[in-house]
């Protein structure tokens, strides 16, 4: 009995925890909210907050715009290195490359054409000069100029030397001349366009009633002319009268008026390709409409 006694006689703590801690943990919470609350009610400032924000979004996100000053390449087992596709315009904030085929047929096509209208002015400037070297003499005589306009070379005959005045028979004269610019027009391609010109004084004789049939005559003499030689398709002409209507001048003064009077030589030269001209030469012998095919074919 005695040592039942002294077990239960002993200084032994209470069990669980202290009555205090409670009013501890009372007291932490309620400092807690009130520094929480504190904090609430502080200034923020922006500008900081702002900084803050855009470190870590170039901290962890996963798109960003990043400088280059190469154009990106990327390396495999297969292929060491690539070209960038085409860049097209996107609503998104996104950086992407493209190389599909299609972008680069496109881009293909855009290269052909640019190449194709170099290609082409340079052809039109070497038989220009042509022109020019085989007419030296006659050119600084002031008979004939030689111009090139856009697709087109124009040999320009003055009345002076070529026709009488009123008259639309060549010169016994100039038909040397004739066969200098038929013989350079030989070694062309693309269609002929001969023109007649007329000042603005008007002429009534039995033979010419008007600036009209003498400029139309004046350009028939020339292809007449041109063709005897029979070196030159007759398909490849185009006759063309304007009487008054286009002067390189105004019909001010008898200087200008004599410049006025030409018969002009235009060499057309075409930028379809041979694709096209022989889809519009099959639409012509099958009585298709042209006008509404062509552009199908050059899609």
């Amino acid at each position: 009995m005695s040592e039942e006694v002294e077990e239960h006689d002993c200084d032994c703590p209470p069990e669980g925890l202290p009555a205090y801690m409670g009013t501890f943990a009372d007291l932490m919470s309620l400092l807690m909210c009130f520094f929480v609350l504190l904090l609430s009610f502080a200034e923020m400032d922006a500008l900081k907050y702002k900084m803050v924000v855009k470190s870590l979004d170039n901290a962890f996100g996963v798109q960003r715009e990043v400088a280059a000053n190469e154009i990106p390449k990327g390396t495999s087992i297969i292929a060491q290195e690539f070209s960038p596709g085409e860049p097209r315009p996107t609503p998104l904030k996104q950086v992407r490359q493209d190389t599909i085929d299609e972008t680069r047929d496109a881009l293909k096509v855009k290269m052909d054409a640019e190449d194709v209208a170099k290609e082409q002015a340079k052809e039109i400037a070497e038989e220009a000069e042509k022109f020019k070297e085989a007419l030296e003499g006659e050119i600084q005589e002031g008979l004939i100029d030689v111009e090139t306009e856009l697709n087109r070379i124009v040999i320009r005959i003055r009345e002076k030397g070529s026709f009488q005045s009123g008259n639309a028979r060549l010169n016994k004269e100039f038909l040397p001349i004739i066969v200098k610019i038929h013989d350079v027009l030989v070694k062309t391609d693309g269609q002929i366009a001969v023109a007649g010109h007329t000042d603005d004084l008007p002429i009534s004789t039995p033979r010419y009633r008007s600036n009209w049939e003498l400029s139309t005559s004046r350009a028939t003499s020339v292809v007449h002319e041109l063709l005897r030689l029979a070196e030159i398709v007759p398909e490849r002409f185009v006759l063309e009268g304007y009487a008054d209507t286009q002067p390189l001048v105004p019909n001010d003064s008898s200087e200008n008026r004599a410049q006025n009077r030409r018969v002009e030589i235009v060499v057309l030269k075409s930028f379809l390709s041979d694709e096209v001209n022989k889809s519009v030469q099959n639409l012509n012998e099958q009585g298709g409409s042209v006008d509404s095919q062509v552009e199908a074919v050059r899609q």
